[in-house]
């Protein structure tokens, strides 16, 4: 099947979509879950074929990561449906109502976007994720997955839609395109008469294509470039910590960090602690002359170090004199997506967050916690790191759009 047959399929599902309600949202996303599970070695054989095709392909070991399925993540991801079913339905809801003077009763509503379209890389888990937060809030999603995860996403996407049917819930609502040529990513592109928005999920490139070449309105998910800024009056120990988990937690997801900045006032005492930490995972340190000459476990950057997502155990390091000038540096080099401050001046963390430019802001925690899940969100379509529509992690409120609704009772103009 074409993605242009898969585009008509998905139109001709809204009618179904546009009355369907909360029970039966709640009913096909249980019913979703309970298969997965039940599923779960079909899936992890599926996901095991991809792995062994990565490895042979020479994917590095943050993609592969990303692209891995076990019981356990599998049993994540069908906890995340359920969570999803256990949320506020986000469509139907009054945001605003009056009254005009000539008796016009004027109602705004939160409704579906209506189709969805999805390009993404290789991270199996956002086939189920984007089809479940497209399923509650009303919406029909078309999935256009990498290569590298071909065998797991249909495996997870034809499970997905026999747990639909068995539940009399419309299939077509969740279709996965087959072909992971550039061709289809090009033909969803340009779909503008079936779809509704366009959201890209994965690397640089990816995204920049998509926000580029499509005519279909689309949503930027951004890469991750996360920042710590390590200020004159941080405590090291927590620093350390921070930054232990921000980097090392998990190397292959966006809200990793991938670069420090640091304080020239403390660099000389908190670097060292902060680099033995990261020993534990031997992380490479690139820095500048004055973390180099702070810390022997820290090798020359390169300027571009400073604008790199590595996905890997590497990290970068600046040095500065004043806050204002770290937050210039992480302004001109970062995504847009989650920066943080450790710091107990108040004043500072303040400056800090107005001043910084991005989607997620922290004081004296990790930038691992953007997140739909540890937002309460439930499960996240992405991060947008773009200013129009949404921003941050996207829930079900972000998969909505607005319609107002006029009543009258013979009212002419």
């Amino acid at each position: 099947m074409t993605v242009l047959e898969q585009g008509k399929r998905a139109r001709a599902t809204l009618a179904f979509m546009s009355q369907v309600d909360s029970e039966q949202k709640n009913k096909a996303l249980n019913a979703i879950a309970n298969k997965l599970e039940k599923n779960s070695d079909r899936i992890i054989e599926a996901n095991a074929i991809d792995l062994e095709q990565g490895k042979n392909n020479g994917l590095s070991d943050g993609l592969l990561d990303r692209l891995m399925l076990n019981e356990e993540r599998i049993k994540a991801m069908a906890d995340g449906v359920r969570q999803v079913a256990g949320l506020a339905d986000p469509c139907g809801k009054i945001l605003s109502e009056y009254k005009k003077d000539n008796g016009l009763l004027i109602k705004k509503i939160t409704v579906p976007i209506g189709v969805i379209g999805i390009i993404f890389e290789a991270r199996p888990n956002v086939t189920v994720d984007a089809a479940a937060l497209c399923l509650k809030s009303g919406n029909s999603v078309i999935l256009r997955g990498g290569k590298e995860a071909i065998n797991s996403n249909t495996a997870l996407a034809d499970i997905m839609r026999s747990a639909l049917d068995e539940v009399g819930f419309v299939k077509d609502a969740i279709q996965l395109v087959s072909d992971t040529t550039r061709q289809s990513s090009a033909d969803m592109m340009h779909m503008n008469e079936y779809l509704d928005c366009l959201i890209p999920r994965g690397g640089k490139g990816l995204i920049k294509a998509v926000v580029e070449n499509s005519t279909v309105p689309v949503i930027e998910t951004g890469s991750g470039n996360c920042h710590i800024y390590v200020d004159e009056g941080a405590d090291i120990d927590m620093a350390a910590r921070i930054i232990f988990n921000a980097k090392t937690q998990r190397i292959s997801v966006c809200n990793a960090c991938e670069s420090l900045v640091i304080n020239s006032a403390i660099i000389n005492e908190a670097l060292p602690v902060i680099a033995n930490e990261l020993k534990k995972k031997d992380v490479q340190i690139r820095g500048d002359e004055r973390a180099v000459a702070a810390c022997s476990l820290v090798i020359p950057a390169s300027d571009e170090d400073y604008y790199t997502e590595y996905l890997d155990y590497i990290i970068s390091v600046k040095t500065v004199d004043t806050l204002d000038e770290a937050i210039e540096h992480i302004n001109s080099h970062s995504t847009g997506h989650s920066e943080a401050i450790i710091t107990q001046n108040e004043a500072n963390a303040q400056k800090f967050l107005k001043c910084i430019d991005s989607s997620s802001v922290y004081v004296n925690a990790s930038t691992r916690f953007t997140d739909g899940a540890e937002f309460g969100l439930g499960a996240e379509i992405g991060i947008s790191t773009q200013k129009l529509h949404a921003r941050g992690p996207m829930g079900l409120e972000q998969l909505t759009s607005t319609k107002y609704l006029i009543f009258g009772n013979g009212q002419v103009r």
